[in-house]
C-alpha cells in the first residue's frame, strides 16, 4: 500500500515494491550482561517482523574474534571504539531491534543517538540473579572468576544511573521470556 507523495507511490509501483509508508523508530534493548537482551530481541524481532541486530556479535564478526579475545589482544579501548562504530551504524537502520552491549549505553555518542532516534528499554535484573547467570560463563571479559559478585555489584551501581535515562524500564526478575517479550512489544507499540 503506497501512501505519502505521488512520487513515492509512483516509484513504488514502478519497482513493484510494497511500501506501507510507516517507518517506526528502532527499538533498543539495554542493560547489564546476561539480562537476556539478545534472546528477547530475537523473539520480539520475529513477532514484529523487525530486523534483529546484536552489536556485540557484529563487533565479533567484524574483528573475526570473540569479545573476550578482543579485550585480551587489543584492549578495552579498542573494543569500545569498535562498539561505538557498530552501535552508531546500527542506529542508521530502520525497523530494527538492537541488542546493545552492556557498556555501550554509557558512551555519550551512542546514548545520544539512541535517545534521539529510538525507543529504548532498560532490562533490569537483580544482582544475585545476574551472578547466577554469569557464574560459569567465561566469555565475560570484565569479570574475574573469583570475585564476580563484587564486580557485578560495582558495575551495576556505576551503570544504573545511566541506564535510568532509557525511555522505559522492565524489571525482569521472575518473569518468563514470553511474558517479557509481550511487555517489550506493548511498550514499543504504544509509541
Amino acid at each position: 500500500n503506497c501512501i505519502y507523495t505521488r512520487k513515492i507511490r509512483h516509484n513504488c509501483e514502478k519497482s513493484n515494491l510494497k511500501f506501507s509508508g510507516i517507518v517506526k523508530k528502532n527499538l533498543v534493548l539495554l542493560g547489564m550482561m546476561a539480562v537476556g537482551k539478545s534472546t528477547l530481541a530475537k523473539i520480539v524481532a520475529k513477532k514484529l517482523s523487525l530486523q534483529f541486530i546484536d552489536t556485540d556479535k557484529n563487533v565479533e564478526s567484524n574483528n573475526a574474534m570473540k569479545i573476550k579475545d578482543i579485550f585480551e589482544k587489543k584492549g578495552e579501548k579498542f573494543f569500545r571504539a569498535e562498539e561505538e562504530k557498530e552501535a552508531l551504524k546500527s542506529l542508521k537502520n530502520e525497523n530494527c531491534i538492537i541488542a546493545l552491549g552492556g557498556g555501550a549505553f554509557l558512551n555519550n555518542k551512542i546514548r545520544d543517538g539512541i535517545l534521539k532516534s529510538s525507543i529504548s528499554i532498560w532490562l533490569d535484573v537483580d544482582i544475585k540473579t545476574l551472578e547466577k547467570r554469569i557464574k560459569w560463563n567465561k566469555k565475560r571479559p570484565l569479570l574475574k572468576k573469583n570475585n564476580n559478585y563484587k564486580m557485578i555489584k560495582k558495575m551495576y551501581q556505576e551503570r544504573k544511573e545511566i541506564y535510568k535515562l532509557a525511555n522505559h524500564k522492565i524489571k525482569c526478575d521472575k518473569i518468563n521470556k514470553s511474558d517479557l517479550a509481550k511487555k517489550i512489544i506493548l511498550l514499543y507499540e504504544q509509541q
